[in-house]
């Protein structure tokens, strides 16, 4: 018989929905919510999340759980049986096992409350605008602001049954990079008339690296990356505008700021040397994610105890985790959970193993217990 919460991530992972449109997801959350034992459970709903209350036996202390509820727009290659719905969007970042883990952990204490309150954060909009900054904002999280928080993410590079985690810098700062350039257009004939967009954006491509092999501490680590480039519209007419699409990650703010002050100098010699306008576009950035050392310390001495053979140390990433807003106010710690896949996390073909499910939820409860 199919396990009950490997269920459920198969039916969030048909369903999957990009940042602030996770209305679907939301009815099916609150939905199964509802079913639960609702002694000591409080609901509230933010925007397309939700902040569920279990109130303890004998609270002293609010301890918060958070899962991601949003998926990304990509287009499923999996060819699985329970494959999106959704064409052009996929849960290729794992938020659907993120979310039935949580809702297993729910379910747990929803029938044998702990000690302390438990606060359960379904965020919305991880990936992108970021939903962890304006839900802390909000009047429904200050009522039950938690006084610790703790998050997973999947990985699809350690096996099943593996947790890595390490005290400290587990997730870089990142930022989204959002570049448009505007010159002149006009023939391919003759390009002393214009002014080439594509060779002034192609260029800016190489020397934005120059700001990590001269700019940067060599002890340090920053990463730009440019994912997607566009300009003109025909091969023989001389294109106008160009845009650069990309992300920058860093081990430390200090670090992100040079790397925006370089990018932004240089700039304004491109605008001179090439004649033409370079704007930056607005975008998400996202604060490290900082695991406080008491805590972590504290989840690795039982993991040691109670699953010896699961601890892994990790070592610090460049992804990016908007969680890191919540480590950056409230103690706490994020944990790599292994899920075994060929492919890596935003692949179209990302399949987690899903007996990670199981795993994780036994762990999660556990752990809460013995708070």
């Amino acid at each position: 018989m199919l396990n009950e919460f490997i269920a459920i991530r198969r039916d969030l992972h048909q369903i999957p929905e990009t940042g602030y449109k996770e209305l679907k997801t939301q009815a099916y959350l609150l939905a199964y919510i509802s079913k639960l034992p609702n002694k000591h459970l409080e609901v509230k709903k933010w925007r397309t999340g939700i902040l569920v209350l279990v109130k303890g036996t004998k609270p002293e202390k609010t301890i918060g759980y958070r899962t991601d509820i949003d998926a990304l727009p990509i287009t499923e290659e999996t060819g699985l049986p329970f494959e999106s719905n959704h064409v052009g969007n996929m849960h290729a970042c794992g938020h659907d096992l993120h979310m039935s883990i949580a809702l297993g952990v729910l379910t747990h204490f929803a029938s044998k409350p702990a000690k302390d309150n438990l606060l359960f954060v379904f965020q919305p909009a991880e990936e992108g605008p970021g939903g962890a900054k304006p839900i802390m904002e909000s009047e429904e999280f200050a009522a039950w602001r938690p006084d610790t928080i703790y998050g997973l993410h999947i990985a699809p590079e350690y096996k099943v049954g593996e947790i890595a985690i390490k005290p400290g810098l587990l997730f870089a700062n990142t930022s989204e990079l959002f570049i448009s350039f505007k010159g002149k257009g006009g023939h391919a004939a003759y390009p002393h008339l214009a002014n080439d967009m594509v060779v002034a954006a192609s260029a800016f491509v190489g020397q934005m690296q120059t700001i990590i092999s001269r700019n940067i501490d060599p002890m340090d680590s920053a990463v730009i990356t440019i994912g997607r480039i566009h300009g003109g519209e025909i091969q023989n007419v001389i294109a106008e505008t160009a845009f650069l699409d990309g992300t920058i990650r860093t081990l430390s703010p200090e670090t992100m700021e040079i790397v925006w002050t370089r990018l932004k100098q240089l700039a304004k010699g491109w605008e001179e040397a090439y004649q033409c306008e370079v704007e930056f576009h607005p975008g998400s950035d996202y604060y490290q994610v900082d695991n406080e050392p008491l805590e972590t310390e504290e989840f690795i001495r039982f993991l040691k105890e109670h699953y010896p053979e699961s601890y892994v140390p990790a070592r610090s990433a460049m992804t990016g985790e908007d969680f890191g807003y919540f480590l950056s106010e409230i103690k706490g710690f994020m944990f790599w959970l292994g899920v075994d896949s060929e492919y890596s996390l935003h692949h179209a073909k990302l399949n987690p193993k899903e007996e990670a499910i199981p795993f994780a939820i036994d762990v999660l409860i556990n752990f809460l217990e013995s708070k």
